[in-house]
């Protein structure tokens, strides 16, 4: 019987993940963080002065202990949402997510990539492998 297996983690227990979301929509974590929608990393970095930034504003707990980052970015047409997720990443770097020893990270990237930009997980050494995850569906991943 199979019933219910659908609902189990994907992932080994004790496993350490962090999800972040490259969409300029920030829709990437919202149903792992019940639908709420958290502040963009670049949303973060407007309002917070340097001194003041930390992790754990930008990092959210959600379904299975997955943490949760959403870059963010500009509104369609208005700028290249690949510089986002470049600051995303230098502002994690910045304020130590390595120092969490993720087992695996996720780079929830959108489908219709029109920016050099979305390419930084590979460019920049922050992937070791890369997968891709199609579909049809809403929230494929």
């Amino acid at each position: 019987d199979h019933s219910g297996e659908h609902l189990r983690c994907p992932w080994p227990r004790g496993k350490k993940i962090l999800q972040i979301g490259c969409d300029p929509k920030r829709d990437s974590t919202r149903f792992l963080l019940h639908g709420e929608r958290i502040v963009t990393a670049l949303d973060y970095l407007k309002e917070t002065s340097p001194d003041q930034c930390s992790l754990s504003d930008v990092v959210h707990v959600g379904a299975f202990g997955v943490h949760c980052v959403e870059a963010g970015g500009p509104e369609p047409g208005v700028g290249c949402a690949g510089r986002g997720i470049l600051t995303t990443f230098e502002l994690l770097e910045r304020l130590g997510i390595k120092e969490n020893n993720y087992d695996a990270i996720l780079y929830d990237v959108l489908g219709d990539v029109v920016c050099g930009g979305f390419a930084v997980p590979i460019r920049r050494d922050y992937a070791e492998k890369v997968y891709i995850v199609t579909s049809g569906e809403f929230m494929a991943i």
